[in-house]
């Protein structure tokens, strides 16, 4: 790329007025570019063979299709596109998900324009760039006693044991007054961790290893 190539950037977000402000923060940069918009992790796969850009910002909590496995599907597709997390959230299992998926940088949705601006030439330039907060769960973790990849967290290991006890998601938000999108998102890393494609095969393995 030539320095007069702007880096064409895909923003996914389920807010519209999130992608509003990013774009309008793109346009003020000349060397930035928005090719598309995404409202879930479903469309943003779609936009991104479409559109072919460079660095995608992407929301992780997101209904249907989550920035996570959207991250995953899009490395997995096309490697070359640099993805940022830029999230309002920064737990241990986001910050791990999304960078286990391919993620080359983790940042929350408080962070400055001149930031967020670095954050995507460094990506395109192959450069990780961490949020104060995520850099600190990760050192963290390194601290703590290591488990295998199918460890659960606390959490999910509560979620588990609704599924198990017949809860929906809706059911199980309201139990843990928690968001859909939240119970969405732990439900799908329950499923990555056991792997397992259904409720009924987590229920099944759940109660033969004695998980809840």
């Amino acid at each position: 790329m030539n320095d007069s190539t702007p880096i064409r950037i895909l923003i996914t977000d389920d807010h519209a007025v999130v992608r509003s402000g990013l774009s309008k923060f793109l346009m003020v940069n000349r060397d930035l570019e928005l090719v598309g918009e995404a409202s879930d992790g479903s469309e943003a796969v779609q936009l991104v063979a479409l559109h072919q850009p460079d660095v995608v910002l992407m929301d992780l909590m997101m209904p249907g299709t989550d920035g996570i496995t959207a991250t995953r599907e899009i490395k997995q597709k096309y490697p070359k596109v640099k993805v940022i997390a830029l999230t309002s959230f920064a737990e241990q299992a986001m910050v791990q998900g999304a960078l286990q998926a391919g993620a080359v940088g983790y940042l929350q949705k408080n962070v400055s324009a001149t930031e967020l601006a670095h954050a995507i030439r460094s990506a395109h330039a192959g450069r990780m760039t961490l949020s104060p907060e995520a850099t600190q769960i990760l050192a963290q973790s390194v601290t703590q006693p290591q488990h295998t990849s199918d460890h659960l967290t606390d959490r999910e290991y509560e979620v588990l044991k609704l599924v198990v006890n017949g809860l929906n998601n809706s059911e199980i938000a309201e139990k843990l007054f928690v968001s859909l999108g939240t119970v969405k998102f732990h439900v799908s890393n329950i499923f990555q961790k056991l792997n397992v494609d259904s409720r009924i095969e987590a229920v099944k393995i759940a109660i033969e290893q004695k998980l809840v």
